[in-house]
Formats: C-alpha cells, structure tokens, sequence
C-alpha cells in the first residue's frame, strides 16, 4: 500500500516539474510510509524508485518493521541535516506545515545546489481519496462511535457536569478498542452549547434545556466524527424550532453530498435553508470538512471552499445554529461521497432524543 501511494506521489511530483519533495508533516509521513511513530520524514522523487525516509535512534526498529520501499536512515532529533544530503534540483516542501525556522534551516542546508519550491498539498490531495481499507477502518470507528451513543442513552445527561459525561464517554471508547478520541470531546449544556467548539466545565447539566454532544473515535489511525444535540426536559418553542430547521438543513445538504458536487454548493444547501428561517448569522462556519488521518483535512464544506467532490471522499456535513447567551443546535453525520450519493456511516438516531 506505502509502495503504491508513494508511486501516485512521484507521478505528482513529476507534473509539478519538481525533482523531489520533502514530506514533513507526520500524518503525510505516516500515509506514505506506514510509520507510526512522531519523529520522521521522507523524501520521495519524482522518478518512483527515490525514495528516502529518516528517523532518529528511537525509532530506527521501529521502522525497521514499519517503512519498506525507503531507503532508511537515522538523522539527530531534527532531522533534516540527514534528509537534505544528497538532494539537488527543484526540491518541494510542504510550506503550510514547515515553520520560518525550518525553512531558514533548509535553505542554509541546501544553499545553490537546489532550488526550494513550495508544493504544500500534493499529499493531502492523495489523502482525500480513501482507499478500501481506509474506509473499512473509518466505518468501524464510526460504529465505535454509535456504540457510544447508546451508552450515553442508557446513562443519562440530566443532573451530571459536562466534564463528568466527557470523562465517562471517552473511558467507554478507550473500553471498547479505540486508540483515543478523534478530538477532545464537546459535550456543551444550554448557553455553552452556543460554543461551537465549548471545552466542558465542572456545571451540573439543567433539565429543560438542549445539550451539544461532539465526539469521535480513532481505529487504526483513522478517525471519525459525529454531532447530537439532546433535550434534557420539555423544550421551549424556538429551542424545537432550531432544532428542526438545523435537521431539515442537515438531511437536504446530505443528499447533495455527491460526486462532482461543487464543495461551497453543497454548504450552499443547508445555509439558505437556514438563512431563509432568519437564522443565517447564526451558523458561521462551514458546513463540514474531510476526515481521515486527522479529524479535519481535505475537503471542505464551505462558501469559501474551492473545487468539487470525489468518489470516496469521506466528509462531515454538519449545519449548526448558535443562538449567544441561550443555547445551540448542531447535527452532524459522516459520510462516504458516492457517484450516486453518500453512504451515511453513522447511524445514531438524529430524532430528538430526551435524557
């Protein structure tokens, strides 16, 4: 698998008329080589057998077992001194991950003999199209997800602080064979729910009020990501009005969710709807984002957003409405992009659910 993303990679490289690129950012590292560990990178060039990986004295058994298809090689702890020897040329780098620091170092390193291009998101690009087994280990951490959902059900939310449901949910993932949550998980009561990324707080949740639950599990390096609002007691009338409007806005942007959409068309579905209800200040940000290796990556749901969908894209489609100092409705599934439609991964309930 490393050996075919790291040819689709020099193809790449070759089109962008570069001699090589330096692959820093640890998740690309991971994608292309299969490492796991925290400190490594790679080179790969253009022509599909250049194909470098440095690690340092930690990690070199580790590699030993996790990189083939690399020649291998142990540099200090910053590695790029070993990394930079021998290379020459066009030398691409990935300039939305490498720091002003590492840049100057680079240069130093390199001096005349190559010429440092920037060629951010070539990887990314690769990213965004999940391979078989990719989706294979996204769905079983969304069904991991699912599986925590019921749990929630069964234990309830009313009378407990968001920190205390935090700690109790992300136990049950560890439980239940996740590395880890996907993202520090939000679990966000009444006004605090109006956060759209609230951190949980040490405050009993009140009955009568909607409570934002936002978490995800990690399997196999890959993530997921899912959103419920829940009601903890009868709801006043705007909290039920929200509430739907943010579902009716979620199930008509997911059917967009297809191949050759336009990304900010599809955020366009589930906005006008919203915005039509007068609410449209109210959902500032997009409507959803890629998923994979990391939580957020390409592609994106957004007005801003550039280019169109692919087949097996994996995205969020995730509108929310945040009224400040009352309260906030999200809801939010993922989703493989198919010719014809998604195929929904997640399958908790988004009926209002009272706990």
């Amino acid at each position: 698998m490393s050996a075919a993303r790291a040819q689709r990679l020099s193809e790449l490289v070759a089109v962008r008329e570069l001699d090589a690129l330096l692959v820093t950012q640890i998740t690309s590292v991971r994608y292309l080589t299969g490492f796991t560990g925290t400190n490594g990178l790679c080179i790969v060039g253009s022509e599909g057998e250049a194909r470098r990986f440095v690690t340092d004295f930690r990690y070199l058994e580790q590699a030993e077992a996790q990189v083939q298809g690399y020649e291998r090689a142990q540099g200090k702890q910053d590695l790029l001194g070993e990394a930079t020897e021998g290379l020459a040329g066009r030398v691409g780098f990935e300039d939305q991950h490498v720091s002003v620091r590492q840049l100057a170092r680079l240069e130093e390193l390199l001096g005349d003999r190559a010429e440092l291009v920037s060629a951010g998101g070539l990887v990314e690009e690769l990213r965004a199209v999940k391979e078989p087994e990719e989706l294979e280990a996204i769905r079983q951490a969304a069904t991991l997800a699912d599986s925590i959902y019921d749990y929630l059900v069964e234990r309830g939310l009313t009378g407990r602080t968001e920190r205390e449901v935090v700690i109790d949910l992300e136990h049950q993932m560890r439980e239940r064979g996740a590395e880890d949550p996907s993202f520090p998980s939000i679990v966000a009561c009444g006004a605090h729910g109006a956060l759209p990324h609230a951190s949980p707080r040490d405050e009993v949740i009140p009955a009568g009020t909607l409570v934002v639950v936002d978490m995800g599990c990690r399997v196999d390096g890959y993530c997921s990501d899912c959103t419920r609002t829940f009601a903890t007691g009868p709801l006043d009338g705007q909290m039920q009005e929200v509430y739907d409007l943010v579902l009716e806005a979620q199930e008509a942007a997911l059917v967009a969710v297809t191949a050759g959409a336009q990304e900010p068309a599809v955020d366009a579905v589930a906005r006008d709807l919203i915005s039509a209800a007068g609410y449209g200040e109210q959902f500032g940000h997009g409507l959803g984002h890629g998923v994979g290796l990391e939580v957020h990556e390409a592609p994106r749901l957004a007005p801003s957003a550039e280019g169109s969908l692919e087949a097996a894209n994996v995205v969020t489609v995730e509108p929310g409405v945040y009224v400040p100092g009352s309260f906030g409705v999200r809801i939010e599934d993922l989703a493989v992009v198919g010719e014809n439609g998604p195929e929904v991964l997640t399958g908790f309930t988004k009926s209002l659910v009272t706990l």
